[in-house]
């Protein structure tokens, strides 16, 4: 028999105040612009002021959602460490670049080289923690979140390790941004984040965020849900979508009309979003439909926000209006579906059950 995977506890910290877990998204943020940043906890709470003066965001937003998941779910330790993340450390990589230069390649400090790398968030938690086990870090631009899933619940039903710690950040940098504005990707005008639906231009909202889970093959007291499958597709056309996701549910014997909830990875792009359109008008119609983006921005581990508010859900019992993107309610959300892509690729199947 299959060994059963659970998500234990949650951790996150976003352009939400989502890094308290006693609070489920009741009072939201909104945001008027073309890139957010997250709402910082008190970093000083959770990491020494010398040690975080050294450390990357990406680290610091880490280190705060990791020690929380940690922490929910009553461990000191963990037997493996599995973060996904689109760009790393990409802050420091720059400034370590730029250093090269302006010093001609002389008098450098190693501090931003060692923090530059994209296993650079792993590294740091794991010497945290005094974590040996395995540890490991994927770089698969908007699928980086949903491969730390795959290979942990591989992990867990090879009985390779019992408890594991899973993770996907990424930070917001002004080199990145302004890349990204060339090319058009970023939207050319504010927003408001609570309008993102109904801007119908090109391009997303740009943002950060880190977000780690406990996932374990025992349940206990925190248990979130059930973890049930996860599967990543590099490239799906709109005509290939609906057989794609019938035939998912089909490998977990499930049909649509068993999800009690979909969740959404719509981040206000019209070139793009209609790929959702194609699942809440058709196959998803009378379902309970949720979205996110509005609320944590885009970037690309953002899903592991959608992961975080699929778990808060199946725990609570309860969709924020904010979250909502229907009129369809839902008083027990057994089946939960996840669907995100980004720019018509990494689209990813995530399914969540009630426990």
């Amino acid at each position: 028999m299959t060994k059963r995977v659970y998500i234990n506890s949650v951790g996150s910290v976003s352009a939400q105040k989502t890094f308290e877990n006693d609070s489920f998204l009741d009072e939201i943020t909104v945001h008027y612009d073309t890139t957010i940043s997250v709402i910082s906890p008190n970093y000083k709470d959770y990491i020494p002021p010398a040690a975080a003066r050294r450390m990357a965001k990406g680290i610091k937003m880490s280190t705060v959602s990791s020690k929380t998941a940690l922490d929910e779910a009553g461990l000191e330790n963990v037997d493996a460490i599995i973060v996904g993340t689109g760009l790393g450390c990409i802050d420091d990589s720059e400034k370590f670049i730029s250093a090269i230069i302006d010093n001609k390649e002389q008098f450098l400090t190693p501090t931003r080289f060692i923090q530059s790398s994209h296993n650079s968030v792993s590294g740091q938690i794991a010497l945290g923690i005094g974590c040996k086990g395995y540890n490991y870090s994927y770089v698969h631009s908007a699928a980086s979140f949903e491969s730390c899933l795959i290979d942990a619940m591989m992990q867990i039903q090879l009985e390779e390790a019992k408890n594991i710690l899973v993770g996907g950040v990424d930070e917001l940098v002004a080199h990145h941004v302004d890349t990204h504005r060339l090319i058009d990707h970023i939207k050319k005008t504010p927003v408001e984040s609570s309008k993102l639906l109904t801007s119908k231009t090109a391009g997303c909202v740009m943002a950060e965020g880190a977000h780690f889970f406990v996932l374990s093959e025992k349940k206990q007291a925190s248990t979130y849900a059930e973890l049930i499958g996860v599967r990543t597709y590099n490239t799906l056309s709109k005509e290939q979508l609906a057989q794609t996701v019938t035939e998912f549910l089909r490998e977990h014997e499930l049909n649509s009309d068993a999800i009690d909830l979909v969740v959404l990875g719509y981040n206000g792009d019209v070139n793009f979003d209609a790929y959702y359109d194609l699942l809440t008008q058709d196959m998803f119609l009378n379902t309970a439909q949720a979205y996110y983006k509005h609320l944590s921005g885009e970037y690309d581990t953002a899903s592991g926000f959608g992961f975080w508010l699929a778990s808060k859900v199946a725990r609570t019992n309860t969709l924020p209006a904010a979250a909502r993107l229907n009129q369809i309610t839902t008083a027990t959300p057994r089946t939960i579906l996840l669907y995100n892509q980004y720019r018509g690729e990494y689209h990813s199947l995530v399914l969540l059950r009630q426990c």
